[in-house]
C-alpha cells in the first residue's frame, strides 16, 4: 500500500532552507521522496543542508534567491522551469523581522524590508510556483501566531503575517480550479536564530512560556511533520486552512 505521505517524484522549492524551520521542512520532504530544491539569499549557506540531504540518501539541488529581490525570484522560476519543467510543492518560508522594539520606531527602512519580503515576496513566490504546478500542486505558506495575536515589540512583522494568512485564504479560493492547494502553518515560539531575540532574553522568554500550555517553545523539527501533511495526497481536501503549531499557545 502506497503512503499518502509519499511525495517520490515530486519537485519541492523551499524557501529560507538555509537553516532552522526551513532546513527541518527541507530534509523531511526529501525523506520522502521529493525532490528538494534548497534556497535562501546564499548558495553557500544551502550547499550543508543539500550535502545532508544527499548523504542520507535524498535528492536535493541549490537555487539560491532572495525573494526580496523581484529580479531574482523571476529568474529562480525560470531556471526551475528550465530544468524540471514544473514545481509540485512550493513552502514559502523565508522571512524578514529587522526590526524589534516600539511600533512607534519602527523606521521607513525597517517597513519596507519586512513588507518586501514577507507580503510582495510571498505573493510572487506564490503568483511564480503556481503558473509552473501544471498538473496542480500545493503551497504552504510560513505565517505566526503573530499574525493572530501580534507580538509585543514585532509590530509590523506581525502585521505581515496577518497579511500572509489572508493571501493563503485568497490564494486557496482562486487556485482551486487549477487544482493547487493553498494552505498556512502558524509556528509558535521556536529556538531559531530568526527568534534568538526573544529566546536570549530570559525575561521575555519567561512571560511567553506562561502563555504556552506546554510551556516550552518547539524545536524546528517539530514543525516540518505539519508541513509534510499539508503537501501530501493526506491533506488532498484541505485548502485556505491555517494550522497552528504552537504549543497551545493560541487556546489560552
Amino acid at each position: 500500500m502506497t503512503s499518502t505521505f509519499d511525495l517520490s517524484g515530486k519537485i519541492a522549492l523551499v524557501t529560507g532552507a538555509s537553516r532552522g524551520i526551513g532546513e527541518a521542512i527541507a530534509k523531511l520532504l526529501a525523506a520522502h521522496g521529493a525532490h528538494v530544491i534548497v534556497s535562501s539569499r546564499k548558495a553557500e549557506a544551502c550547499e550543508a543542508v543539500v550535502a545532508g540531504i544527499q548523504a542520507s540518501g535524498g535528492s536535493a539541488e541549490v537555487m539560491p534567491c532572495h525573494i526580496g529581490e523581484m529580479e531574482q525570484i523571476q529568474a529562480l522560476f525560470l531556471a526551475i522551469d528550465a530544468k524540471h519543467g514544473r514545481l509540485d510543492i512550493l513552502v514559502n518560508n523565508a522571512a524578514a523581522n529587522p526590526y524589534f522594539g516600539p511600533i512607534l520606531d519602527t523606521d521607513l527602512a525597517a517597513f519596507q524590508k519586512t513588507v518586501d519580503v514577507n507580503i510582495r515576496g510571498y505573493f510572487f513566490m506564490s503568483v511564480g510556483g503556481v503558473k509552473l504546478m501544471k498538473q496542480g500542486g500545493a503551497i504552504v505558506n510560513v505565517a505566526s501566531v503573530n499574525g493572530v495575536v501580534p507580538g509585543v515589540y514585532q509590530g509590523i512583522y506581525s502585521i505581515t503575517k496577518a497579511a500572509v494568512i489572508s493571501m493563503t485564504q485568497a490564494f486557496a479560493k482562486e487556485c482551486a480550479p487549477l487544482k493547487v492547494r493553498v494552505n498556512a502553518l502558524l509556528p509558535g515560539f521556536t529556538d531559531t536564530k530568526f527568534a534568538s531575540a526573544l529566546v536570549n532574553n530570559p525575561a521575555i522568554l519567561e512571560k511567553a512560556l506562561d502563555h504556552i500550555p506546554q510551556h516550552r517553545i518547539a524545536h524546528p523539527d517539530e514543525l516540518a511533520g505539519a508541513v509534510l501533511y499539508l503537501v501530501s495526497d493526506a491533506a488532498s481536501y484541505t485548502t485556505g486552512a491555517c494550522l497552528n503549531v504552537d504549543g497551545g499557545y493560541l487556546t489560552v
